[in-house]
């Protein structure tokens, strides 16, 4: 693990869980990119925290289900200009957000792993952690929301213990490193050997398939339909990444096994954005995904150490890093007064975001077809503002001749050409 410049707040300066804009200095995220504004106080908390992790309020329907978030961006606010902005609200609410995400690690002292000898997955499982990051926050916000924050006293939340189960280190535990790996061996997986992002995503695809099936008469385990979105069928031949909307549609049938017209759904998109480093002109353009409210974050880190991107500001990412070792702990989902101080990290970590591997995946979740219908109008906006080089198009159906919907209807290029040149070369799938 290579040394990356962190803070913490040593003072653990933070508030309760707080959900209105009115109690933090906020600003919706309604424009696609963060905030370059800055004020002569600006620092590197000053400005627009633009995150994965921003507030939301959630409204809630007669059945208490929720049915609708909107984003609000944190903002560190310095009325007094001796203040440290460690000590202003917004980055209490930031730090109280961002620990209360579940931390996926490197554990040591598991059941060995299949027919192996390990008991650790020290130096070679931070893509596997990283990726239990991204589909914990996805079951996070399926069963307690956006809002929710983790408690500060015990009993816990069923849910959350539910959650944290699951991602034990044993084959009793439905998404483990364990069950991952085995759920991969198609795509090279195995223990002590590092994975890539794509053959990571395309993994969690097949590991959610097979506990559909195993669990056809009961509670599902994984509660969406996953989609890799990918350049063509098999991910195999390149291309910029295309969401097809009637793709995504019949994922959500098979989940639900035609019972319903639309499931939850988490949405995996494997890009490679360059050779050496991430091409400049995607830099923007991944900062802005972060201000989208289906926006799980990003699977990337420096070439060869996996991390969980949650957070963006100006040039800057926060993440949680899966290299420091822990022992190994399988919580009961029944024991809602259990230790689980090992699944959280108060140290905010951040580095440039021209800096990470331009290998990577983003993760989005959308609830219901209205969710899913505004991140393809999201997604549609930025493409179209991309210049001819998006990092992945939206289109209708699969044989629409390259038309991908935007806002209004309209169809733009999706070859990833424009009129100086084409983009094609850089977009190669692992």
């Amino acid at each position: 693990m290579k040394n990356i410049p962190e803070r913490t707040d040593s003072k653990n300066s933070y508030t309760s869980s707080t959900d209105s804009p009115d109690r933090i200095c906020g600003s919706i995220c309604s424009e696609a990119g963060p905030s370059n504004r800055r004020s002569p106080k600006a620092s590197l908390w000053s400005g627009f925290l633009v995150s994965a992790f921003s507030v939301f309020d959630t409204h809630s329907d007669s059945r208490g289900c929720h049915k609708k978030e909107t984003g609000v961006c944190y903002k560190i606010c310095l009325e007094d200009p001796s203040q440290e902005p460690v000590h202003s609200n917004g980055y209490a609410a930031f730090s109280e957000d961002f620990s209360s995400r579940i931390l996926m690690s490197y554990r040591k002292g598991f059941v060995s792993i299949g027919d192996s000898k390990y008991t650790s997955d020290v130096n070679w499982g931070c893509m596997l952690r990283s990726s239990q990051m991204l589909v914990a926050q996805a079951l996070l916000i399926h069963r307690l929301g956006r809002s929710w924050r983790k408690p500060s006293h015990q009993p816990f939340d069923r849910d959350y213990i539910e959650i944290l189960h699951m991602f034990g280190d044993s084959e009793d535990s439905a998404f483990s490193i364990h069950n991952l790996l085995q759920a991969g061996e198609g795509y090279a997986l195995a223990p002590g050997s590092w994975v890539g992002p794509y053959a990571m995503c395309r993994t969690w695809e097949t590991l959610a398939r097979r506990k559909i099936e195993e669990n056809e008469h009961q509670d599902q385990p994984f509660p969406m339909a996953v989609y890799v979105v990918s350049g063509d069928e098999d991910g195999e031949r390149g291309g910029a990444p295309v969401l097809c909307i009637q793709d995504a549609s019949r994922h959500c049938s098979e989940f639900s096994r035609g019972q319903l017209e639309w499931s939850p759904i988490l949405l995996l998109v494997p890009l490679v954005l360059g050779l050496d480093k991430v091409n400049p002109r995607y830099l923007p353009l991944l900062a802005a995904t972060f201000t989208f409210p289906q926006s799980l974050g990003i699977l990337g880190g420096r070439p060869g150490a996996s991390t969980y991107i949650i957070g963006v500001q100006d040039d800057k990412v926060f993440y949680l890093d899966p290299h420091e070792v822990q022992q190994a702990v399988n919580i009961s989902k029944d024991n809602l007064e259990a230790d689980s101080s090992s699944y959280h990290c108060n140290v905010i970590r951040q580095i440039p975001l021209e800096s990470i591997d331009p290998s990577l995946a983003i993760g989005f979740y959308c609830r219901d077809k209205e969710d899913f219908d505004d991140f393809c109008s999201r997604a549609s906006e930025l493409a179209a503002e991309s210049n001819g080089a998006p990092l992945f198009t939206v289109t209708e159906t699969r044989h629409s001749s390259g038309s991908s919907r935007s806002q209004e209807g309209n169809s733009f290029d999706a070859s990833g050409e424009n009129a100086e040149g084409s983009a094609q070369d850089d977009w190669q799938l692992l």
